[in-house]
């Protein structure tokens, strides 16, 4: 049974050199949430009008098919 154990203990190990330190983690998290906050702007800007030249161009294709 120790045996066992120990065999887990160390195969799990290199495991957690891939998850990174917390402190690393919340500076990546802020970076995200800054980059999302910039963004949001913009897409609110650019969704609407993205939205009405695809039922546009979708509109066109419609005509030229039917």
């Amino acid at each position: 049974m120790l045996q066992l154990f120990f065999a887990v203990a160390f195969s799990a190990a290199p495991l957690t050199l891939y998850v990174p330190p917390v402190r690393s983690l919340n500076l990546f998290v802020e970076a995200l949430e800054s980059f999302f906050r910039q963004t949001s702007d913009y897409s609110a800007r650019v969704y609407p009008r993205a939205r009405i030249a695809f039922s546009r161009v979708i509109a066109v294709f419609r005509r030229i098919l039917l």
